[in-house]
C-alpha cells in the first residue's frame, strides 16, 4: 500500500443514535468514521497512511457527513455522496468497493464478497479487510454476515450491527409496502 502524501486531517465528534462517533477528513475526502471508543487507535493507524497534522476543527466534508448520517438514521438516505478517501492495500480497497455495492437493507456473506472480487477462497482475508474498514456505516461492513446467516463480528459491536441491519430492513420495508386502506384500483 502506498502511503498518501502529507495532508491536514480535520476531525470532530459526531452524535448518532448509536453513540458518539469520530469523523476525520482531508481536502480529498472523508477518511475516518468510527465509534468514539475506537477513535484513538483508528487515528493512529490512519496517520501511517496519511501523515500530517491532525486538527480538531470543522470541515465542510464533516458537516456533509453529519447531515448524511442524520438522514440515514431517520430512514431518509440509503446511499452516501460524501467523497471518500480510504487508504488500504489493493485487496482491502477491492473488498471495500464491493461492500459499497451491497444494496441498502440487504446482506452478503464473506464467501459471497470473496467470490465477487474473484478470490473465492479468501473468506478470511475478506473478514480481515472488513475489520480494517475505517469508514463505518458509509462503507457498509455491517452488511456482511457469515455464510450460515449468523451475524459474525463487527468493530462497533454486535449490538450496533443488529441495530443498523434492523434500521435498514424497517426503512426498506416501509418504502416497499403497498399503501394501506382504500380499494385496490386493479379490482375496482
Amino acid at each position: 500500500m502506498e502511503p498518501h502524501g502529507p495532508a491536514e486531517i480535520s476531525w470532530t465528534h459526531l452524535e448518532t443514535p448509536l453513540g458518539p462517533m469520530v469523523a476525520a477528513a482531508t481536502a480529498q475526502g472523508l477518511c475516518l468514521l468510527t465509534f468514539a471508543e475506537e477513535a484513538a487507535e483508528a487515528l493512529a493507524r490512519l496517520r501511517r497512511y496519511i501523515p500530517g497534522p491532525v486538527i480538531d476543527r470543522w470541515h465542510p466534508l464533516l458537516e456533509q457527513t453529519q447531515e448524511e448520517l442524520t438522514q440515514y438514521f431517520t430512514g431518509q438516505r440509503r446511499t452516501f455522496s460524501v467523497p471518500l478517501l480510504a487508504p488500504g492495500t489493493p485487496f482491502e480497497r477491492r473488498v471495500w468497493s464491493e461492500l459499497l455495492r451491497i444494496p441498502y437493507g440487504e446482506t452478503r456473506s464473506y464467501k459471497e464478497i470473496a467470490a465477487a472480487i474473484g478470490r473465492p477462497g479468501a473468506m478470511r482475508a475478506v473478514g480481515l479487510a472488513n475489520g480494517r474498514n475505517r469508514i463505518a456505516i458509509i462503507i457498509p461492513c455491517h452488511r456482511v454476515i457469515q455464510h450460515d446467516g449468523r451475524l459474525g463480528g463487527y468493530g462497533g459491536g454486535i449490538g450496533r450491527k443488529e441495530y443498523l441491519l434492523d434500521l435498514e430492513r424497517r426503512a426498506r420495508a416501509q418504502t416497499e409496502a403497498p399503501p394501506s386502506g382504500g380499494e385496490n384500483p386493479a379490482q375496482a
